[in-house]
């Protein structure tokens, strides 16, 4: 049997140029970064997860590395990698996972949210690709097996001002897609101004595009009902996070008001955060962030969980190649995923990062089919991009 030899954490920066740098309510993008986690077996065996502090490309991971190779790496070190679901419930419960698994329920840690969740995502991403390797399976056989072999794909862009929005958005049908998301909110000086590009937007790719908004949660549930009245007839196929994720009975009052879809979670961690979200009736998607919510192993669990609730899924996947195709490995094998992300940020991780890439054909993306996670990672990259060393730590 094959045991857990190491464990490393790496933060990956990248510069963007200044001029494909975005400004969003989020302040200026000059660096994309995330956090890759290697496990390693003693009998040579690799597994690479990816983990995210930021649900978009900023963010220190100093802390991410120093929780992995401090507190995640003593728990893992000498233990069977294929017990994916025990090792998630030991790094999850720590010193208490023995009364978890006696009980049949979670005895979580106490600082169970944030960047330890960031680390046990990374992890437990890194076990299934291992896991995967091991066996000369694909990730998605592992989960129960494809029920697709492409999913459709939106373009993840949308920050242009009046004027320029529309020419963004021909671009991206010239490319091939067939949905694709608009940035508004507080990036906007008004309400008026959001309605404006989500209405030149509307006019510039046709009737047959779908459209959605995004506001980072950045408005207030007043003006989040104004601008769903505004652009009410350009027929939006879902709102994301209109109001703060922290009120989930606020984002229910704006889904009462429209008829707008609400699509929200990308921030939020482990299924427990999902069923509050799911019991306020305050989403129809659910998109849980596999580098954020808990990796593949609970991504898995919030599926279910929405499907329950009639709800779709709707992974969100602003990270790089490792985390992206873990994500397509779970719309792959999971029935309530409808839709995939597709970042058009400036973001070397996801198209440098690894030897193989991912083309769009008729909208869609298809899912990598070697073993594991079906990309390899190349450690040239690793090596110019990273910024911890164990030394640091």
């Amino acid at each position: 049997m094959a045991v857990i030899r190491s464990v490393e954490a790496h933060w990956l920066q990248a510069h963007i140029p200044e001029d494909r740098q975005h400004l969003s309510d989020f302040g200026r993008m000059d660096t994309f970064n995330s956090g890759l986690v290697i496990v390693r077996t003693d009998d040579g065996g690799v597994g690479y997860g990816e983990g995210k502090v930021h649900v978009g490309s900023a963010g220190n991971y100093r802390t991410f590395c120093a929780y992995v190779h401090h507190e995640l790496r003593p728990l893992l070190l000498g233990e069977d990698p294929d017990r994916v679901s025990g090792l998630w419930q030991k790094m999850y419960c720590g010193a208490r996972a023995g009364h978890a698994r006696t009980h049949g329920r979670t005895f979580p840690t106490l600082g169970r949210r944030g960047v330890p969740l960031s680390a046990i995502s990374a992890v437990d991403i890194a076990l299934w690709d291992l896991k995967g390797r091991q066996a000369g399976l694909p990730v998605y056989d592992l989960l129960g097996g494809k029920c697709r072999d492409r999913i459709l794909a939106y373009a993840s862009g949308g920050w242009c001002g009046v004027g320029e929005i529309g020419d963004e958005g021909r671009e991206f049908v010239r490319l091939g897609y067939r949905a694709l998301k608009i940035r508004a909110g507080l990036q906007d000086p008004t309400v008026a101004i959001s309605a404006q590009r989500v209405r030149e937007l509307r006019a510039a790719v046709g009737p047959d595009v779908q459209l959605m908004i995004d506001a980072h949660g950045t408005l207030s549930v007043a003006d989040a009902k104004r601008l769903c009245r505004k652009v009410e007839d350009c027929d939006v196929a879902w709102f994301e996070e209109p109001t703060a994720i922290d009120h989930p009975a606020a984002m229910a009052e704006v889904r009462s008001a429209t008829d707008i879809p609400i699509a929200a979670g990308e921030s939020e961690q482990t299924r427990f955060a999902f069923r509050d979200l799911l019991l306020h009736n305050a989403i129809d998607v659910a998109q849980p962030d596999l580098g954020i919510c808990g990796g593949l192993s609970e991504a898995r669990q919030i599926a279910s969980l929405a499907s329950a609730f009639q709800v779709q899924v709707a992974p969100h996947l602003w990270g790089g190649a490792v985390l992206f195709a873990a994500g397509l490995h779970f719309a792959a094998a999971t029935p309530c995923v409808t839709i995939a992300e597709h970042c058009h940020g400036f973001n070397p991780m996801l198209h440098d990062m690894v030897f193989e890439t991912f083309p769009l054909k008729d909208g869609c993306l298809s899912i990598p089919g070697g073993p594991g996670l079906g990309v390899t990672v190349r450690e040239d990259f690793i090596a110019e991009h990273s910024r911890t060393t164990e030394d640091e730590l």
